[in-house]
């Protein structure tokens, strides 16, 4: 089975604007009313906090493989 790589930048991005949807299918439903402009906040929010989660994430994965050495050379417990 193939892994991916996770993105918690993307995964911030997508729950802020699934909250937007529900607010809003919520107000279309006729369940609350909620103002046209709610959106504009929460949407430039969640961009903001998934854009430093983002390069916070970066800068952590390129701070874990600066690290790692690779060598052609087996190691010990591959002399056999």
């Amino acid at each position: 089975m193939l892994r991916h790589e996770l993105h918690p930048g993307k995964l911030v991005v997508g729950t802020v604007l699934v909250l937007v949807g529900v607010l809003y299918a919520g107000d279309a439903g006729g369940a609350w009313e909620t103002p046209w402009f709610v959106a504009i906040p929460l949407v430039t929010g969640g961009l903001c906090l998934a854009g430093a989660v983002g390069f916070l994430t970066g800068r952590v994965r390129r701070r874990r493989t600066s690290g790692r050495t690779t060598t052609d050379e087996p190691g010990p417990d591959m002399a056999a």
